[in-house]
């Protein structure tokens, strides 16, 4: 059975109700949990549909050569890529992993949340076919297509590293309020470094208002 948040936050992440429950409980479980079922065939799976999806977005956007088709394609499905999409939706604390993964940090390594991710991807196109998979892509990859790809950090990531970089301690994220129905709630977070300041954001999911806030905080101090 999924786990409450973790359904939310699939819900949330494709757009659609989850169906079926062992599809998605195994496209977010680690070989390391000993279950018999993990995510590495839907990851396989996923891999081929997500290269699909990009693909046939690069052809009806560009006019460019096979080979710079190519390379572009290679760049936004690489494994950095999709782990970077997958910390940008907070995808890790949702990944089940055994202790001893999960001890070593499994929840933010690149080979585990890329795998997931492409798992996710494949889980969709199981249940609900390309055009949903395809749209779930096209709205998670929108930045990175648009050519932010290697030019540019995540808000989270660049206010963590700057907090580092500045010998401060790492950003809190709280949650101030959530209001709304659970199909068009608003969530109100704010983000502070100690000894700097604080900043908040809103939006119809807490990711997005935590990346939204941390925009928010580096415009203000930074």
């Amino acid at each position: 059975m999924l786990p409450r948040e973790t359904r939310a936050f699939l819900v949330r992440l494709t757009g659609y109700e989850i169906e079926d429950e062992e599809l998605w409980l195994e496209a977010v479980t680690h070989g390391s949990t000993g279950n018999d079922r993990d995510y590495q065939r839907l990851e396989f799976l996923g891999d081929r549909v997500l290269g699909l999806a990009i693909s046939e977005w690069l052809y009806e956007r560009s006019e460019a050569a096979e080979g710079k088709l190519s390379q572009r394609l290679n760049a936004l499905v690489s494994r950095s890529t999709c782990a970077q999409i997958a910390r940008s939706v907070e995808l890790g604390p949702h990944i089940r992993l055994g202790k001893q993964a999960k001890d070593d940090g499994g929840q933010d390594s690149d080979n585990i949340l890329g795998d997931v991710m492409e798992a996710l991807i494949g889980a969709l196109f199981v249940e609900l076919g390309f055009e949903a998979a395809r749209e779930m892509v096209r709205n998670l990859w929108a930045d990175a297509f648009a050519g932010q790809v290697g030019k540019s950090k995540h808000p989270k990531s660049a206010l963590q590293e700057w907090a580092a970089g500045n010998r401060r301690k790492p950003p809190e994220y709280r949650l101030l309020d959530r209001s709304g129905p659970d199909h068009a709630s608003q969530f109100t977070v704010s983000v502070s470094v100690k000894g700097v300041g604080e900043a908040e954001a809103a939006a119809s999911s807490k990711q997005e208002a935590e990346t939204l806030a941390a925009a928010e905080f580096l415009k203000r101090f930074t």
